[in-house]
């Protein structure tokens, strides 16, 4: 095995790679592409943050990628979760306070607006698809339902703070 102060070690240059538990899984596995999309929804956040200049919102992006570490945690080693309903009530008191005072829906929006509304956009959208390989992963094998619910909840929350960031919505409108 290589010395400790390199990066790479080669253990998965043969299409495998090491789980917390201890477990060596095919890299093209469910488990791992779910890892995958919460590593990649983690950086979204991490750039939503970046282009985020409130610092309420910021500390807040920067507590979720946090939790996303920790959901991160449990897929790695499933037989101690870390998700709790707790965290997803959570998220559900975010959502009230922060579409608090927001115009209700009345057609679908163009994400965009500004780039830290955009940013937000495209965190909700990798949210929905790590939710979506999720579930596939929970098709499979046993997955901790809190997990499913979560980022559930967390996609409705990103939805909810793109709105409040954006400047002036714009609604869809089907060309007819």
């Amino acid at each position: 095995m290589p010395p400790p102060s390199r990066l790479y070690t080669r253990t998965g240059d043969q299409g495998r790679t090491g789980l917390g538990d201890g477990r060596r899984v095919r890299k093209s596995g469910s488990r791992v592409a779910a890892l995958g999309e919460v590593d990649e929804l983690n950086a979204a956040l991490g750039l939503a943050a970046a282009w985020n200049e409130q610092p309420e919102v910021h500390g807040l992006l920067l507590e979720l990628q946090r939790q996303l570490f920790e959901l991160g945690a449990e897929l790695a080693d499933p037989d101690h979760p870390r998700i709790t309903a707790d965290k997803v009530s959570g998220l559900e008191k975010l959502i009230d306070r922060f579409e608090a005072g927001l115009p209700p829906l009345r057609a679908f929006i163009l994400p965009g607006g500004n780039p830290a509304s955009a940013q937000l956009h495209l965190a909700r959208a990798v949210c929905r698809r790590a939710e979506r390989t999720l579930w596939q992963l929970a098709e499979q094998e046993a997955v901790n339902s809190a997990s499913l619910q979560y980022l559930n909840r967390l996609s409705d929350l990103l939805f909810v703070l793109a709105r409040r960031m954006m400047p002036e919505e714009v609604p869809w409108k089907p060309e007819s």
